[in-house]
């Protein structure tokens, strides 16, 4: 095992496919593919499930998106004309690098197996009800300078200067570059996302522009190298407490909470005795995560996950939101008697911003 920074690049496994086209119109005038395979009773009803259970505290309720950490909305209609199956389904199994977005994919840690993935990506078609277009493979070209900075001046303040994502999605972010066609990210330019702060530039901007936004992004791809995390075994209930003969970390709560990142530093410093939740998808956990923390999902059967856990020991549960899966994680430990929670405030990636260090499992084909 490994330390490293906020500096250094989060890498998870993705697989890219991308959907063989029946046509290749240009995007301003394209036809529609036929619709997916349909689910059965049984797999909707498990697929609405299992959208409640995984993806609802982030991207709401009803699919409506931004219910924490700027989760993309999941029934927009350019989103779900444009990107089913594939766009929807790798994100979901094997997350994005370096967002809250965790990989659910059995294989890299999840709690979905390869079956309930694509089921839940078809019942999101489903619902939203639309047809899907057929958006070509092929590469869409453009006037690089001029898309960066047009860039800059359109849509920066949601996605940020480079792309790293400030109140939107992160645009920049290799594994969706990786997963999604030029043409998918041109006709999300075009059309915006509908019920979205994200507006349609058709009207503002013109063809070869959107043409040279697209190009600009493409190139934030180029030179990305994929490193496979090689998954590390899980802690067993004899590891949960970690420096059992410390003492009591003592910790001055915000908002009898809500313990800073300064705070939980010194006393893993100092080898204070405590419990370390770590309650993002079990994926992300295996990709980075502050040493000594359990695997915890929120989503997880807490009667199940609570075993070996002592009531007498500091707890303090982090995910990366910053705190939304944290928070509700605590709030169920608390109904169930446990009282000496916390939340870390900054979450993993407030944390590793303030240069706090993180253990990876070890990546495949990297060299110390």
């Amino acid at each position: 095992m490994k330390y490293f920074s906020i500096t250094s690049a989060l890498s998870v496994v993705v697989a890219i496919f991308f959907i063989t086209p029946v046509s290749y119109a240009s995007s301003d005038e394209v036809g529609t593919l036929p619709p997916p395979r349909k689910l059965t009773t049984k797999q909707a009803e498990v697929a609405a499930a299992n959208y409640q259970k995984y993806c609802a505290l982030c991207h709401g309720e009803d699919r409506q998106g931004h219910a924490n950490d700027h989760a993309p909305s999941l029934r927009s209609k350019s989103l779900l004309e444009s990107g089913v199956p594939h766009a929807i389904l790798r994100p979901m199994q094997y997350g994005r690098v370096g967002t809250a977005m965790g990989g659910y994919l059995d294989e890299v840690g999840g709690p979905m197996t390869l079956d309930e993935t694509w089921d839940l990506t078809y019942w999101l078609f489903e619902q939203a009800g639309y047809d899907r277009l057929a958006l070509t493979t092929n590469p869409v070209h453009g006037d690089i300078p001029r898309g960066e900075l047009l860039y800059q001046q359109e849509c920066s303040t949601c996605h940020g200067k480079e792309g790293e994502g400030v109140t939107a999605p992160a645009l920049g972010n290799q594994s969706a570059l990786a997963h999604n066609t030029d043409e998918f990210i041109r006709h999300a330019i075009q059309n915006g996302r509908q019920d979205t702060p994200m507006q349609a530039f058709k009207d503002k901007l013109s063809s070869q522009d959107i043409n040279s936004i697209t190009a600009f992004l493409r190139s934030k791809a180029l030179g990305w190298q994929d490193n496979t995390t090689i998954l590390r075994a899980l802690p067993t209930p004899d590891e949960y407490v970690i420096n059992k003969q410390g003492t009591d970390p003592n910790f001055n709560l915000k908002d009898d909470m809500y313990v800073l990142s300064k705070d939980l530093h010194q006393a893993l410093t100092n080898k204070k005795k405590m419990v370390l939740l770590d309650t993002r998808v079990t994926s992300v956990w295996q990709t980075a995560h502050i040493e000594g923390s359990v695997p915890f999902p929120y989503y997880a059967d807490l009667d199940e996950t609570v075993k070996g856990i002592p009531k007498d020991v500091q707890i303090v549960a982090y995910c990366s939101c910053p705190r939304a899966a944290a928070d509700y994680t605590i709030n169920k430990l608390r109904a169930k008697g446990y009282t000496r929670t916390a939340v870390l405030w900054e979450g993993i990636f407030g944390w590793m911003q303030q240069g706090y260090p993180v253990m990876r499992g070890d990546i495949a084909g990297v060299q110390d």
